[in-house]
């Protein structure tokens, strides 16, 4: 799977852990349809929900005139993502994270997610 699809199925996952009462794991293969999953969506998905107060501290601490909980739950999951690959993730490098977070924001936020992502992400580095 390439990763860029990945984060797209590791996107779901973690919007459904927000959206619904569900595992972690329960969540993964809704998304999925190989029972195998891949290596890379498993520790997005289940790396961001480990370290998942944290981010949302770091994150929160670069948003301006916002608070974390009042963020759209689209943009909170891309950032949790994004933040999650940018400090945990040495394999992908920040502008990588970065590109694909605006990219998801795009898809699944509304018209002006990419640009909140980006702006957000930009003072996070």
């Amino acid at each position: 799977m390439k990763r860029r699809t990945a984060r797209e199925k590791a996107f779901q996952a973690l919007f459904q852990t927000i959206t619904e009462d569900i595992d972690t794991d329960e969540a993964i293969q809704h998304v999925v349809e190989d029972p195998e999953v891949d290596p890379f969506l498993n520790d997005l998905v289940h790396g961001v929900m480990d370290y998942r107060d944290d981010l949302d501290q770091w994150i929160a601490g670069h948003l301006d005139n916002w608070t974390f909980p009042r963020l759209p739950k689209v943009e909170k999951t891309v950032l949790r993502m994004a933040a999650y690959e940018m400090k945990h993730n040495e394999d992908v490098p920040t502008q990588v994270a970065i590109n694909e977070a605006v990219e998801l924001a795009k898809i699944f936020g509304e018209e002006d997610s990419g640009k909140f992502v980006n702006g957000v992400l930009s003072k996070m580095i």
